[in-house]
């Protein structure tokens, strides 16, 4: 099977290259390479590598900067994402769309399921939710692949930044009434080559367990990485000003990942491997 992977240069993208290719013939164009705004260049892309499957990690993920400019989230994340389905569709491919929890209101308590009502409550929510709504109309041949809280190595992430600002003794406000799952890239990037392997189209939660707080994981990640000393205050959402208010509880639940054999460890098992791969702990 050829792949073509949309976004390889990013966290998610580089590492699904890594990952399908272990099992099938793997192309990999940046965003840089290729505009997923640009139907035509799309096509022209499309008709040129002749996938029998494209994945879709092209995104633009500043939630804050989506809901400063929403129009150019909806593009993006939303039209770009309906480019490549009707492309795939198209040379009879099909096509993998990555998602988030946010397409979700956070008016629950219960773990979200794959085909509980979508609500999105922010722009950048709304603009993947446009995405999804996009490949599944487009393109019959589809996996819609939702995730939340992506931790991953290179560069920034909750991870580095909570353990950075403990590093130089700064206050830490951390948000109690935003729940969601931490979730691992790579634990991630390997639960998709699986989906691939299954050929099972449809949509799918994949995260790691469980749900937790913003203050929770917080609280995890410096009593794991030696600072369990360093004190965190306790703040709401609306304490944390920001351009975009996340939903407040938006837990997935690996419903049909689950029934198909995919199934993903506990948050906190995934944060000690990384902790560990980074350096931050001796032992896990």
């Amino acid at each position: 099977m050829q792949i073509l992977v949309v976004g390889s240069t990013g966290k998610l993208g580089s590492k699904l290259v890594e990952v399908l290719s272990q099992g099938y013939n793997v192309v990999g164009i940046g965003s840089i390479e290729l505009d997923i705004k640009n139907f035509n260049e799309v096509m022209t892309v499309i008709r040129r590598e002749k996938p029998d499957l494209v994945v879709n990690a092209a995104a633009w993920t500043d939630v804050d900067a989506c809901a400063l400019d929403p129009d150019k989230a909806v593009t993006i994340n939303g039209f770009g994402a309906q480019n490549l389905a009707i492309a795939a569709h198209e040379v009879g491919a099909a096509i993998l769309y990555i998602s988030s929890n946010e397409v979700f209101d956070g008016q629950s308590r219960q773990p979200y399921h794959e085909y509980d009502q979508s609500n999105p409550a922010n722009a950048y929510g709304y603009s993947k939710y446009v995405g999804e709504r996009g490949v599944i109309e487009s393109n019959p041949r589809h996996y819609v692949v939702r995730t939340s809280w992506i931790f991953a190595h290179k560069g920034k992430n909750f991870v580095h930044a909570i353990i950075d600002a403990a590093r130089l003794k700064k206050q830490l406000r951390v948000v109690t009434d935003e729940v969601a799952n931490p979730t691992y890239n790579d634990d991630l990037a390997a639960a998709i080559g699986l989906l691939v392997d299954t050929g099972r189209y449809g949509t799918y939660h994949l995260c790691n367990e469980g749900s937790v707080s913003r203050y929770q994981f917080a609280r995890y990640i410096l009593d794991k990485a030696g600072y369990a000393e360093t004190p965190i205050e306790k703040i709401s959402r609306h304490e944390w000003k920001r351009p975009s208010l996340p939903p407040a509880y938006s837990g997935l639940a690996n419903t049909l990942g689950r029934h198909i054999g995919i199934r993903m460890r506990d948050w906190q098992d995934a944060v000690d491997e990384f902790l560990l791969r980074e350096g931050l702990i001796t032992t896990a």
